[in-house]
């Protein structure tokens, strides 16, 4: 006989007030220091969120939210809420009161499941968010103190509302699962809750802190890299100053070297210039000494004629 698999069964049903169970406790309740770490660290994520989008995006922490105006004792106060968009007033706020203007439901809360009472988280709470309104609801149980008898315990649990109003799960188990109001992935590992914008949590949210400590070290790498910069700049042109030094001593060089050419070319032509006047004197003085030979002779011969005729 072949193996039969549970099907997948989604019950809907109309949520009627519970007024008594509903009662919003006064004072604040005490909290296990897990059940605090995980919702402060998911605070300051998402208000690190909130703080780059460009709406007016609000995350709260235990905000007390009361929908029934007839009945305002009753209501929920999340682990942590998105307010998108908040109330005007919403630092002087006691309480979000959906029945004012201006006041509207959340669009993502989280719960986490409290070891002293986890039955809550996995049968009853989602009544209240449905009545309340709210389109996203993400129960993480950190400590998996879920009951078995409930199909526990598992890390996440997703709710949403559908098209039609209806207020389902979704999720149910230890993987990661998308929230359309983050655009995001959540991500239970062990007792922690991350966001990150893949499922594989490789590009994992950072808190404020968390940008800030990545920022300073960013500024800190550029400002030893601009430093290194400066140093070679400065170098370079200590460089180059001494390459412009050497090439006016290299030019002054060969400007002496062209200048003592120069000069030896002007000693030079000086010298032929004598060599050339004293070489014409010689020649003049050659030519007046043929002259006075040739005087000398014409005269001889003029007197041996004389004698000849005496």
């Amino acid at each position: 006989m072949p193996l039969m698999l549970p099907a997948t069964v989604s019950i809907r049903y109309p949520v009627r007030p519970s007024l008594e169970a509903w009662v919003l406790p006064e004072g604040t309740v005490p909290e296990a220091p897990i059940h605090d770490e995980v919702a402060e660290a998911l605070k300051l994520l998402l208000r690190a969120w909130a703080s780059r989008l460009p709406g007016d995006v609000r995350i709260a922490r235990n905000l007390a939210i009361r929908w029934l105006e007839d009945h305002p004792t009753t209501g929920i106060d999340p682990d942590v809420c998105v307010l998108a968009p908040p109330p005007e007033d919403l630092d002087e706020l006691g309480s979000l009161c959906l029945w004012k203007a201006g006041h509207t439901a959340p669009t993502l809360c989280f719960e986490i499941v409290s070891k002293n009472h986890p039955h809550k988280e996995y049968v009853a709470i989602q009544d209240r968010y449905a009545a309340m309104g709210t389109r996203e609801l993400v129960v993480f149980d950190p400590l998996l103190a879920g009951p078995k008898s409930l199909g526990g315990p598992v890390a996440l649990q997703l709710w949403r509302r559908d098209a039609s109003g209806a207020f389902e799960r979704v999720h149910f188990g230890a993987s990661p699962v998308y929230v359309e109001a983050l655009d995001a992935w959540v991500i239970a590992d062990g007792r922690t809750l991350f966001i990150a914008d893949d499922r594989a949590g490789k590009r994992r949210w950072l808190n404020e802190a968390e940008h800030n400590k990545i920022e300073a070290e960013h500024n800190k790498i550029e400002a030893e890299h601009n430093k290194i910069e400066a140093e070679r700049a400065k170098a370079e042109a200590q460089q180059n100053k001494a390459e412009a030094e050497r090439a006016k001593a290299h030019a002054k060089t060969v400007q002496a070297i062209a200048d003592n050419a120069t000069a030896a070319a002007d000693s030079a032509k000086a010298a032929a210039d004598s060599a050339k006047a004293i070489a014409e004197q010689a020649h003049a003085a050659a030519e007046s000494q043929k002259l006075a030979r040739e005087a000398l002779e014409r005269e001889i011969q003029s007197l041996k004629a004389k004698l000849g005729e005496r």
